[in-house]
């Protein structure tokens, strides 16, 4: 019997290959709206985060979210992920 593929995505902090479930995927929407993709498949450009708490913070301090997303990013995005990761 043939095996599944797992997808694997590299969160933007620690640059470790994770499978898709232990990540957290923001998305900017075509729109420019960013949102917490919590499906996995949301339209647009995507960046994934490890849920880590500690990760989150790094990810706050050092804005890399609004480089890879390049857009700015509403603290209350922030807020969402710490509680994702609780």
């Amino acid at each position: 019997m043939k095996t599944k593929k797992i997808p694997m995505r590299t969160c933007v902090i620690t640059k470790e290959k994770l499978e898709k479930k232990d990540l957290i995927r923001i998305v900017r929407t075509p729109s420019g709206e960013v949102v917490i993709d919590e499906s996995g498949k949301q339209n647009g450009r995507g960046a994934y985060l490890k849920k880590d708490l500690e990760v989150i913070k790094k990810a706050e301090n050092s804005k890399i979210l609004e480089r890879h997303l390049e857009t700015s990013i509403n603290s209350s995005i922030y807020e969402e992920l710490k509680k994702l990761c609780n």
